[in-house]
């Protein structure tokens, strides 16, 4: 069980997601780093499907009534227990009976998660317990936390053991891995030059929808486009010029052209870049792509 005694900026209950649902108009959704909420619940014994806690720049401070085995994955927070235990990132840790849990900023980058053992026990809606906001279903009321809620926890399905979880080799910071999206040819060498040759900040209009990128304007001839399936990572060009890399709450069809799509790989960076932040794209070769997206986590007893 967790008692919500301050919330964070936005925490949101996350599982894997509702994939095939798309035909509805309800995108995958489900955490920003898939990768990083499964090590977490293997690090507690839960199947990596489970529901946790996926936080956003400003964390909350959670009480645990009755203790509990939990884990936290993604960017490290300034962060406390009122046992003065330390709290470590990507191992398992095991609270007291009341142990209060505090997180405040991140030292670096913007998502954390945090699996507590049993998994979040809230109702699945269309086949998962992930929060999408734009309709305000799943999760939690289908909301943020708030201070005063109350979530409660199922039953561990596997052994527990002390675990730690490296997470796969990241690329050059600041730098987004993509490959040539289906209107890339629509692009002239001005827009191209800019899209690649021009540094680019996330402007905080950004959220689990798209992040919005403001820099160099990136040209292409406007054909009309009749809606296509898209993806996230994928990059649209709006009338704007400013690029959009969509998001996991993003729309599931677009009308935009598309210069190119975020490797599979790099999409859970995507989920550490805040505004202000700089990106730059290179391009790689699809079946380089494809052997960095088997890269898995590394999960290890501790000694």
């Amino acid at each position: 069980m967790i008692e919500v005694l301050r919330s964070g900026l936005c925490d949101l209950v996350m599982d894997l997601g509702r994939p095939g649902q798309g035909a509805y108009g309800v995108p995958a959704g489900g955490a920003a780093d898939p990768g990083a909420l499964a090590a977490a619940n293997c690090l507690v014994g839960n199947d990596a499907a489970a529901a946790g806690l996926e936080i956003i720049l400003s964390g909350p401070r959670l009480r645990f009534p009755r203790g509990g085995v939990l884990a936290l994955t993604g960017a490290r927070f300034a962060a406390s227990r009122s046992s003065g235990a330390p709290v470590a990132w990507n191992e398992t840790l095991v609270l007291a009976a009341g142990e209060v849990l505090t997180l405040d900023r991140p030292e670096a980058g913007c998502r954390c998660w945090l699996a507590l053992r049993g998994g979040l026990a809230v109702p699945r809606v269309m086949g998962s317990r992930s929060t999408f906001l734009p309709s305000g279903f799943g999760g939690h009321c289908g909301r943020p936390l708030q201070a005063g809620d109350v979530l409660r926890c199922g039953m561990p399905e596997n052994d527990m053991k002390l675990l730690r979880a490296t997470p796969p080799p990241a690329a050059m910071e600041g730098c987004l891995r993509v490959v040539a999206g289906p209107q890339a040819a629509q692009f002239d060498d001005a827009g191209l030059a800019a899209f690649f040759g021009s540094p680019y900040r996330v402007d905080a209009a950004s959220d689990r929808r798209g992040l919005r990128l403001a820099g160099a304007p990136v040209s292409h001839a406007r054909a009309e486009l009749r809606s296509q399936g898209v993806l996230p990572g994928a990059i649209q060009v709006p009338p704007d010029a400013q690029p959009i890399i969509l998001g996991w709450d993003g729309p599931v069809t677009g009308g935009y052209p598309v210069i190119a799509g975020v490797i599979t790989a790099d999409v859970p960076r995507l989920a550490q870049l805040k505004p202000g932040d700089a990106v730059r794209f290179v391009t790689i070769e699809v079946e380089a792509a494809r052997a960095l997206a088997a890269v898995p986590w590394e999960i290890k007893e501790l000694a």
